[in-house]
């Protein structure tokens, strides 16, 4: 149970509702936003003690029934619930380190996809393996350290860092990436808790960029990400626009990312060429 993410989450709900979003009147003017603690507690049919306690962090954990209660009264989307249930507890966290071996299947699959750029992920945002495709479309990741590897350190730049402040590679959602970036991570560190690099990337974000710390504390991001087209910037091509799907390999926690494009469409054209310029580069 992560007592303080908890109450934080917990206060976030609460605050973005108005009383006649839970069939309340409106009344005499509040002088905080949202609903009142008490208010939560008698549609929840606790105590308001005990809530309180709940949004304090000093609570003891909560039973099932009572999270039901809470997130029915709070207007939680099946997400946000299932996120609720994993910082009480009640779901089933993974204790362990973070797997950063990618199985060999994998390695062979994404080296026999020529006309496709992909990379696989940990699910704290460390580039883990490539293919030549990939590396001619946004950078040749062995040129990096494993800090510099991570795509969450890119789009979140420490204050400060001679880091480029743009969006990396420059993709045409960097804002939308942003926001997924902290839903993954949130969500990796609780499943992850004794992960130490994971929990020192949070402390290390959160302490040095501001969005990022903005992000985090506004509990906004338990949604699943939508399928997303990308627009990446090339250097010497431009603007290449295509599909990208996210596969999750659930027996590693890690995520296979594929960025494709239709037969004859100019995403597919832009890909082709990369690819033969970096041939060329490389010869």
């Amino acid at each position: 149970m992560d007592k303080q993410e908890l109450a934080a989450f917990l206060r976030s709900r609460r605050e973005r509702l108005r009383p006649e979003d839970v069939g309340l009147p409106s009344g005499t003017r509040r002088r905080t936003p949202g609903l009142r603690r008490e208010e939560v507690a008698v549609l929840a049919h606790i105590s308001t003690e005990y809530y309180v306690r709940l949004e304090q962090g000093r609570a003891p954990r909560p039973s099932a029934e009572v999270l039901s209660g809470i997130a029915g009264t709070l207007r939680l989307t099946d997400a946000e619930t299932d996120h609720l249930h994993l910082l009480a507890g009640t779901a089933r966290a993974r204790t362990g380190t973070l797997r950063r071996e990618v199985r060999p299947s994998i390695l062979a699959l994404i080296e026999r996809l020529p006309q496709t750029a992909a990379i696989v992920l940990a699910a704290d945002f460390e580039v883990l393996a490539w293919n030549p495709l990939a590396a001619a479309l946004m950078e040749d990741f062995a040129l990096r350290d494993r800090a510099g590897r991570n795509l969450a350190r890119q789009a979140f730049p420490i204050t400060g860092s001679d880091q480029p402040t743009d969006p990396p590679y420059g993709i045409s959602d960097g804002a939308e990436f942003q926001h997924h970036v902290v839903m993954r991570l949130r969500t990796t560190l609780a499943e992850h808790p004794a992960d130490e690099q994971v929990v020192a990337l949070v402390d290390e974000l959160r302490s040095g960029n501001p969005e990022f710390a903005r992000l985090w504390d506004r509990h906004d991001d338990v949604q699943p990400a939508p399928m997303l087209t990308k627009t990446f910037r090339h250097p010497a091509v431009g603007p290449v626009t295509v599909d990208c799907d996210t596969l999750a390999l659930t027996d590693a926690d890690q995520f296979l990312v594929l960025y494709t494009a239709a037969p004859g469409s100019a995403g597919a054209d832009a890909l082709a060429l990369i690819g033969m310029l970096d041939g060329q580069r490389a010869r």
